[in-house]
C-alpha cells in the first residue's frame, strides 16, 4: 500500500484516500459474520469508534503526506517510533506506571527519530514533521483499539475505520479528482484491499498471537522499503536513517519486552491470590 500511495503522486491525496476506505469496505462485507449481517453496524461505543476514527484519520493523511515527500526508508523508519508515543500516551490516558527500563527505552527512541530527521531540521524540510504525527495518531488508534476490542470485534472496529475514510474523502472532491486509467484504477483499488487485509490481519494477529512474537516481524517493512525505494525510486537510505532506525527498532522492542512481562507478573500475582 505504501508503494502504490507513494506512486500516485499525479491524484490527489483525498482520491487516493477514497479508494482506501470504499475498498476496504467491500473486503468486510465478505467477511461479516452471517447472523449480525442485519445489524452489523450496531454499536454501544460510537463516541469510542469516533474518537479512533478521527485519530487514524489523522495518522493515515500525514502518512500518505510523508509517503510522497520523503524516502520510503525514512518514513518507514520514523513510523516504527509508534510504540513509543503509546508508552506516553498510556501514562496520561490509561493512567499506567512506566518503569525505569521503558523510560530508557522511549530516550533512546527519541534519540533514534532525532539521528532520521536531522536532514530535516537542518534543510528546514517541514514534511519530516508529518510521520512522527502519523505516530501520535497511531498511539492514540491503539489505545482505543484495546479499549474497543473487550467489547467490539475486530472487523467492526476496522469497518467503521474505512467507512470514516471514504467520508472524509468526499469532502476533498471540490480539491479536484483526476480520471484515472484502467491500468491506474486497478491499482488504486488495491490501496484499499491491501489496506483493508493488512489492517484486519495485524489486528487479529495481537488478538491470537503474543505480541512479542508479532512484532519483529513488522520490521520487515524496512527491508521492504529499501529494496523498492532502490529499484523504484533509485532512493539509498543514508547511514544516519539506518542507525536511527537500528535505534528505534531497539527501543520498540525493550518496551514490548516489558509490557509482556508486566503482564505476566499480574496474572501470576492474580493466580496465587
Amino acid at each position: 500500500m505504501d508503494i502504490i500511495v507513494k506512486w500516485s503522486v499525479d491524484y490527489p491525496i483525498g482520491q487516493v484516500l477514497f479508494f482506501r476506505g470504499f475498498f476496504g469496505i467491500i473486503f468486510y462485507f465478505f467477511i461479516i459474520p452471517r447472523e449480525r449481517i442485519h445489524n452489523f453496524y450496531r454499536t454501544k461505543r460510537a463516541g469510542l469508534h469516533l474518537l479512533r476514527c478521527s485519530s487514524g484519520l489523522i495518522a493515515l493523511v500525514s502518512i500518505f503526506i510523508a509517503l510522497r515527500e520523503l524516502p520510503l526508508a525514512t518514513v518507514v523508519s520514523i513510523s516504527f517510533a509508534a510504540p513509543i508515543f503509546t508508552t506516553i500516551l498510556s501514562i496520561f490516558l490509561l493512567n499506567e506506571k512506566v518503569g525505569i527500563f521503558r523510560w530508557l527505552a522511549v530516550l533512546v527512541g527519541f534519540l533514534g527519530i532525532l539521528i532520521i530527521t536531522e536532514p530535516g531540521i537542518t534543510e528546514l524540510n517541514v514534511y519530516y514533521i508529518f510521520p512522527i504525527i502519523f505516530c501520535l495518531g497511531l498511539s492514540y488508534v491503539a489505545i482505543t483499539i484495546r479499549q474497543l476490542s473487550s467489547t467490539e470485534p475486530v472487523w467492526l472496529i476496522s469497518f467503521y475505520f474505512s467507512l470514516s475514510i471514504t467520508l472524509l474523502s468526499f469532502f476533498t472532491i471540490p480539491q479536484g479528482w483526476v480520471m484515472p486509467s484502467l491500468n491506474h484504477l486497478i491499482l488504486l483499488s488495491l490501496v484499499g484491499i491491501f489496506g483493508g487485509v493488512a489492517n484486519l490481519w495485524l489486528s487479529q494477529s495481537y488478538k491470537y498471537s503474543e505480541v512479542s512474537l508479532v512484532t519483529p516481524l513488522k520490521y520487515l517493512a524496512l527491508v521492504f522499503a529499501i529494496i523498492f525505494g532502490y529499484f523504484i525510486w533509485d532512493e539509498i537510505p543514508t547511514i544516519k536513517t539506518l542507525l536511527g532506525a537500528f535505534l528505534v527498532i531497539i527501543s520498540t522492542l525493550i518496551i514490548f519486552r516489558r509490557e509482556i512481562y508486566k503482564k505476566k507478573t499480574i496474572t501470576s500475582e492474580t493466580l496465587n491470590d
